[in-house]
C-alpha cells in the first residue's frame, strides 16, 4: 500500500490534552444509559405519568441528535475550544438542575437542556482531534481510542448508575459529571488548542432549524416505530423529518456559507465512510437490547449483575487501536474495514446458536467478537473522514459523522428489535400453555420482561411452563436478528472493499493549502 508524507508528530500536550477530551465524550455516552436502573426510584419520587416517564428517558437523545450539525457548524464559526467550555459549562448545570429536579416537568427540561449541551461536546472533541494530531499514523491512534470511549461510555453508564443508586440518592446519577465537567473547564484552556474556520461566514440560523426539523421527526418516528410498530402516524413524522430535510440541503446549496458543504459528499471516501459508520452503530446499538434482556430475563440476572457482565465484551475493544494501527502500515483501509465487518458476522453467526441454556460465555464471546469488529471499522472511518477533510471543515464534518451514527442507531433499534420481536411473539403464541386467560397472553406476548412478570403469577407448573416458552421464544428471536446483522455485515464488507478501494488521505498540509478543491478528498491511487 502506498504511503502519504505525515504531518507534524504530536507531544506529551496533546496526548494528555486526549485525555482530557474524553472526559466529555464519557460523560455524554454515559448520559444515554445512565437513567436505566434509575427510573424505579424517580417514578417513586417523581411520580411521572407513563408519557412523561418516556421523555424522561428519550428526551436527552432526541435534543442531542437533533442539534450535532448546529454545533458542529457553530463550533467552527466560534471557535470548537469555546464551544466545548461553553457546553462543558452548561452541562454541569444543567446536571445539577436534573438531580435535584422536584418534578418530572422539571427533570424533562433539565434532560433536554443536556442534549443541547451534550450536542455541543460530541462534535467539538472529535474536530479537535484533527486540528490537534496531524500526523496520521498517531490520529488514527487518537481516533481509536476516540472510538473506544465513545462505546465505552454506553456500556459504563448502566454500571455506574447501579454503583451509585446502591449508595446515594437517584440525582447522583446527574451529579457525578459536575466535577467531571468542572476538571474539562480547568484544563482544557492550557492543554487544548483553539481553532475556528477563517472563512466560515455568518451562522444560519434557518438553516439550523431546519436541520432540527429534519433530524427530530425521523429519529423519533423510528424510535416509535421500534417501540410500539408501524402506523401511519409514526411514518408520518419520517416523512414530514424528509421534507423538511430536502429544504434544509436545498438551502445549503444555495448558501454562500453553508452549515455544510455539500461538496464533501461528492467524495467516494467521506460518504462511504460516514453510511460505514452507520451501518457498524446500526449493529452495535441494534443487537444490545437483546444481549442485555438475555442476560437480565432468560439467564434471571439482577440488572446490577448483567451489567457488569456486560462490560466483558468491551475488553477486547482495548486490544483494536494498535492493531488496528499495525494492519493499516501494510494493508488497504478498505480491506480492513471490511475485514472488521467480517469479524463481526463471525460475532452474529456464533449468537445464531444461542439458545435459553446456553453458557454465558457464548453471548459474552459472541458479542465481544462482533463490537471488536465494529470498533475497528469505526476506527477506520473516522480515520477516513477526518483526515480527509481540511481542518476548517472538520466540525461539520464530525457532527455528520455523529448525527449518521445516531441514525444507524436509531434504524438498529428498529429494524433488528422487530425482528426479534416478531419471532418472539409467533413462538410464544404457539408454544405457551393452552389455557392461559387471553389477557395473561397479551401481556407475556408483549415483552420477554412482562412473561416473566406474569409467570411467577401463575401457578407453578403453568407458569414455569410459560416462563420456558418465553425464554425459548426469545432466544430464538435473538438468533433470527442476529442472522438479518451478520447478512448486513457481510454485504457492508462487500460494499467496503468495492468502494473504498485504493484511498488514501491526504498530507495535513496538502488539505490546508487546497481546502478549497474537495476533489482531495479521499482521492484514489
Amino acid at each position: 500500500m502506498t504511503t502519504t508524507p505525515s504531518g507534524p508528530r504530536a507531544g506529551r500536550r496533546e496526548w494528555i490534552g486526549l485525555g482530557v477530551l474524553l472526559l466529555p465524550l464519557l460523560l455524554v455516552s454515559m448520559d444515554v444509559s445512565v437513567l436505566y436502573f434509575a427510573v424505579p426510584f424517580i417514578s417513586r419520587d417523581l411520580e411521572p405519568s407513563s408519557t412523561q416517564q418516556l421523555w424522561i428517558f428519550d428526551v436527552y437523545g432526541f435534543v442531542l441528535a437533533g442539534l450535532l450539525i448546529t454545533m458542529g457548524s457553530l463550533g467552527d464559526r466560534i471557535g470548537r475550544r469555546r464551544l466545548l467550555l461553553i457546553g462543558a459549562a452548561s452541562f454541569s448545570l444543567a446536571s445539577l438542575g436534573a438531580a435535584y429536579s422536584h418534578s418530572a416537568g422539571q427533570l424533562i427540561a433539565t434532560r433536554a437542556v443536556l442534549g443541547v449541551a451534550g450536542a455541543t461536546l460530541m462534535p467539538s472533541t472529535l474536530a479537535l482531534i484533527r486540528n490537534m494530531f496531524h500526523d496520521e499514523k498517531q490520529r488514527r491512534t487518537a481516533i481509536a481510542i476516540w472510538t473506544g470511549a465513545t462505546t465505552g461510555g454506553i456500556a459504563l453508564g448502566p454500571v455506574l448508575s447501579g454503583f451509585l443508586l446502591g449508595h446515594f440518592w437517584w440525582g447522583s446519577v446527574f451529579l457525578i459529571n459536575v466535577p467531571f465537567m468542572l476538571m474539562l473547564l480547568t484544563l482544557a484552556p492550557a492543554l487544548v488548542p483553539e481553532f475556528r474556520a477563517p472563512r466560515a461566514g455568518r451562522f444560519d440560523l434557518l438553516g439550523s432549524l431546519l436541520s432540527l426539523g429534519a433530524v427530530l421527526p425521523v429519529i423519533y418516528g423510528i424510535k416509535e416505530i421500534a417501540a410500539n410498530g408501524v402506523s401511519a402516524e409514526r411514518s408520518a413524522y419520517i416523512a414530514a423529518g424528509i421534507v423538511v430535510g430536502g429544504l434544509f440541503l436545498l438551502r445549503q446549496v444555495r448558501s454562500d456559507h453553508p452549515m455544510i458543504d455539500l461538496k464533501l459528499f461528492r467524495s467516494r471516501g467521506f460518504t462511504g465512510s460516514v453510511l460505514m459508520n452507520a451501518i457498524a452503530m446500526f449493529a452495535i446499538v441494534g443487537f444490545a437490547i437483546f444481549t442485555t434482556q438475555y442476560l437480565q430475563s432468560v439467564m434471571g440476572m439482577s440488572p446490577m449483575t448483567a451489567a457488569l457482565w456486560s462490560l466483558v465484551p468491551s475488553l477486547g475493544i482495548g486490544a483494536i487501536a494498535p492493531l488496528t494501527g499495525a494492519l493499516v502500515q501494510h494493508f488497504d483501509r478498505a480491506y480492513i474495514a471490511g475485514a472488521g465487518f467480517l469479524l463481526g458476522c463471525a460475532g452474529f453467526c456464533m449468537l445464531t446458536q444461542l439458545h435459553a441454556q446456553s453458557h454465558i460465555w457464548v453471548v459474552l464471546v459472541g458479542a465481544g467478537i462482533y463490537a471488536s469488529g465494529l470498533v475497528m471499522v469505526m476506527t477506520i472511518g473516522g480515520e477516513l473522514i477526518m483526515g480527509a477533510v481540511p481542518p476548517e471543515r472538520a466540525g461539520a464534518a464530525a457532527a455528520v459523522v455523529e448525527t449518521g451514527t445516531e441514525f444507524g442507531g436509531a434504524l438498529g433499534m428498529a429494524v433488528l428489535g422487530s425482528i426479534g420481536a416478531a419471532i418472539y411473539r409467533s413462538d410464544l403464541a404457539s408454544k405457551a400453555p393452552h389455557g392461559l386467560p387471553s389477557g395473561v397472553l397479551s401481556t407475556a406476548r408483549d415483552t420477554l420482561g412482562g412473561a416473566v412478570t406474569v409467570s411467577h403469577q401463575l401457578p407453578g407448573h403453568t407458569g414455569g411452563s410459560l416462563l420456558t416458552a418465553a425464554r425459548d421464544a426469545f432466544a430464538h428471536g435473538m438468533n433470527v436478528a442476529a442472522i438479518g446483522a451478520a447478512v448486513l455485515m457481510l454485504a457492508a464488507a462487500a460494499m467496503t472493499v468495492t468502494f473504498l478501494r485504493g484511498l488514501r488521505i491526504e498530507t495535513a498540509q496538502s488539505q490546508e493549502n487546497e481546502a478549497e478543491s474537495p476533489e482531495l478528498i479521499g482521492s484514489a491511487f
